[in-house]
């Protein structure tokens, strides 16, 4: 019996009962000619997703595999769920909600297998996302170029395809904080994009909450670099260095300059507020990592499977 597919798919799905279905079956149009395999990864959805999944999984027995998380966990760790279900040469990652479109795989496909990328970013030619999530994306994408050394041309998309060799690294994290991108830059500079399509989503409501974007944005700064740490030793220095020619230039204003001017009380409380400001900012940022090697040292799961349901590979 051969279980090793051609192309896998995964695809996180949060509340995505309503347009999952479609998403799957027109990856069964497309791919018919490649040995093909669809992971789905309920991420704790709040409506009928799960029932929409098996029911799908009972349509395509021999290609679909539907993992069911026992909570939400958040799209990065239902991601790395589905990868490590995957058996694909190439995995290709997309949405539940057919903004993604299937056809685009095809083409990303073709690129990765001819310039024998790592991996193959989809870099959308127009965005509809919400404005909330695409600020959030040009905040996320500045920030990893400087933390992540990330090229500067390359858009981190959610949209993309990686060879078996990149999917075997990243499955091998097992930190309770993943962050895909940050796996993939971590582990490979042979990386390419090609413009795509995005569509409008069917249902206009966006599952990225501000809560959301932050964890995820702190997840990119924290886990996967020690810079935060190092500019916030600077930033001391620096307020520190600041605070001795300042203290210097009213001694010398003092005593020289104006002798018969007091010391403004307001001026030295807005100095304490200001100095104990970043020296909380920084403990906070330490403790955030203190924090985070805490909860991985305790073994905190990326994931609770509450059951897998796999596919009967062809024979």
């Amino acid at each position: 019996m051969s279980t090793r597919a051609d192309l896998s798919f995964v695809i996180p799905v949060y509340n995505g009962s309503r347009t999952i279905g479609d998403v799957v079956r027109r990856i069964h149009e497309l791919y018919g000619d490649l040995d093909l395999e669809i992971v789905l990864v309920n991420d704790g959805s709040d409506d009928d997703s799960e029932q929409a999944c098996v029911a799908l999984r009972a349509a395509f027995p021999t290609t679909l595999t539907f993992v069911q998380l026992a909570r939400n966990f958040g799209e990065h760790n239902a991601v790395l769920a589905g990868l490590n279900q995957t058996t694909g040469d190439y995995v290709a990652v997309l949405d539940d909600d057919g903004q993604n479109p299937p056809e685009e795989v095809r083409r990303m496909y073709d690129v990765i297998r001819s310039k024998e990328h790592d991996v193959v970013f989809g870099r959308y030619r127009v965005k509809h996302h919400s404005m909330l999530r695409n600020l959030g994306s040009r905040f996320n994408d500045r920030i990893a170029t400087i933390m992540l050394k990330k090229p500067r041309e390359l858009y981190l998309s959610s949209f993309k395809i990686m060879n078996r060799f990149t999917v075997g690294e990243i499955i091998k994290y097992k930190g309770a904080f993943p962050y895909i991108d940050g796996l993939i830059l971590r582990t490979t500079s042979n990386l390419g994009q090609i413009d795509v399509e995005h569509k409008a989503a069917a249902d206009a409501r966006s599952n990225y909450t501000l809560r959301k974007l932050f964890l995820l944005w702190l997840n990119m700064f924290l886990n996967f670099s020690i810079r935060p740490l190092r500019l916030s030793a600077l930033l001391g220095t620096l307020t520190a260095a600041l605070s001795g020619v300042l203290l210097t230039a009213i001694v010398i204003d003092k005593l020289y300059i104006n002798p018969h001017v007091a010391v403004g009380i307001p001026t030295v409380l807005i100095l304490i507020v200001f100095f104990a400001g970043i020296q909380l900012v920084i403990l906070g940022m330490i403790g955030e990592y203190v924090g985070r090697l805490f909860l991985d040292q305790s073994n905190s799961p990326q994931y609770v499977a509450r059951y897998v349901s796999a596919r009967n590979a062809k024979s």
